[in-house]
């Protein structure tokens, strides 16, 4: 059983996640033909100076991407669920509610984590390709809530649209939206280091949220 519903979920979203992580791929490689441009025409040294001392943040193209994955990734993995109310059925599977859910969600997080870890090698790569070790650490510390927000984003889109009652599911998006701006404060390079542990850990619990769904499911509020 465990096989079906991952070869399942497979099926569902398996095109949106190689095409958005082959555009985050892309996404990276703009980030860095920029910095060869810029190195090029305003000399490393210059350019350098720019980003340690101007607050010049050469990755910010980032920014929205994994965001944007994850959204993606979640649309094309639990929107089938609520048509028609299939969600139902799959309920009615010989499992409980909780496993099949608990099943569904580590088959996104892990497809996240691929995705994500894909996307960050290669950045990091090219980073130390132009970089000194502590612009590529700056930035490092800098890109890590991104990330963590587009697992938050994951966690909490499927508790969004699994919801039935509209009234709810606005709260749920109003709640999660203001929860993930914690993720994009602007500031200096590197100003997320004291948090970023904690912020792990905050995204760590709200993974537990899309089981809620199962609760209200046994309750008989879906």
């Amino acid at each position: 059983m465990f096989k079906s519903v991952i070869y399942k979920e497979w099926i569902k979203t398996r095109w949106f996640i190689i095409l958005l992580t082959l555009i985050a791929i892309l996404a990276v490689g703009n980030i860095f033909l920029t910095v060869q441009h810029n190195m090029s025409f305003k000399e490393a040294s210059n350019y350098w100076y720019q980003i340690l001392f101007q607050n010049s943040h050469y990755f910010s193209y980032l920014k929205f991407v994994p965001l944007i994955i994850a959204l993606a990734l979640a649309s094309s993995q639990y929107i089938p669920e609520i048509t028609d109310k299939r969600i139902k059925l799959t309920f009615h599977l010989p499992l409980r509610e909780n496993r099949i859910l608990i099943m569904m969600l580590a088959y996104g997080t892990a497809s996240l984590l691929i995705s994500y870890s894909l996307v960050f090698l290669i950045f990091l790569g090219l980073s130390n390709q132009f970089f000194a070790a502590e612009i590529v650490k700056l930035a490092i510390i800098s890109v890590i809530p991104w990330f963590l927000a587009g697992f938050a984003a994951y966690f909490m889109a499927g508790l969004i649209i699994l919801e039935a009652i509209w009234k709810y599911r606005i709260a749920y998006f109003i709640i999660a939206a203001a929860f993930l701006l914690l993720f994009f404060e602007t500031g200096l390079a590197g100003s997320y280091e004291p948090i970023n542990l904690k912020l792990t850990l905050i995204t760590l619990l709200s993974s537990i949220s899309l089981l809620f769904s199962a609760y209200r499911f046994r309750k008989g509020e879906m």
